[in-house]
């Protein structure tokens, strides 16, 4: 569990990276941007409200994968119909959640923690709550992705989740980091 030294290691990671992220893949966004709002209408990010530490909630940036207009639903819930052809291959090389490094800047994310779900995810709010998961902040990535489990399953989710905030270290994030970029893990749900 992440106490003292640890969480203050890991929110200074947290924010110089993001930083860097920013800066060093600006050329990235910006082609990302415009590719985006070029290959369907519609503008080139996609905010959507998520439940955050302690149950609060947020806005997550990440780059429109979707047609615009599309349902708003968890990742599993979504038509593989509604995803635009670049928002496939933006979700398979995880190059969507770039954005999230604002969410990570501001204090609403992690870079590595549990994913935040959606306010109308009951049963994955209720098993969270049990395990006491929304005691840290969510991540870009974590433990139950790279494991393959996704918000369908509240439970195994959950248990993930608590399993990831029991050894959570600095350096527990940064081979998780690394299996990330790495192409570890399913991926996204939507595209199986």
């Amino acid at each position: 569990m992440l106490h003292g030294f640890n969480r203050f290691l890991k929110r200074l990671f947290d924010i110089c990276a993001a930083c860097l992220g920013l800066i060093i893949l600006s050329p990235v966004l910006l082609v990302l941007v415009i590719l985006v709002r070029r290959s369907s209408p519609g503008g080139a990010f996609f905010l959507q409200e998520r439940v955050g530490r302690g149950e609060a909630t947020f806005v997550c940036i990440k780059f429109r994968t979707m047609a615009a207009g599309s349902p708003n639903v968890g990742s599993h819930d979504a038509a593989s119909s509604w995803i635009t052809p670049l928002g496939r291959k933006l979700r398979a090389y995880k190059l969507d959640e770039l954005p999230q490094l604002i969410n990570v800047l501001k204090g609403e994310m992690s870079l590595v923690g549990p994913r935040p779900c959606l306010p109308s995810q009951s049963d994955v709010i209720a098993a969270r709550r049990k395990r006491r998961v929304f005691s840290i902040r969510p991540g870009i990535t974590g433990l139950a992705q790279l494991q393959g489990i996704d918000m369908s399953t509240p439970d195994e989710l959950a248990d993930a989740d608590a399993s990831y905030i029991q050894k959570a270290g600095f350096w527990q994030d940064i081979v998780l980091m690394l299996n990330t970029v790495a192409g570890r893990g399913t991926g996204d749900a939507a595209n199986k």
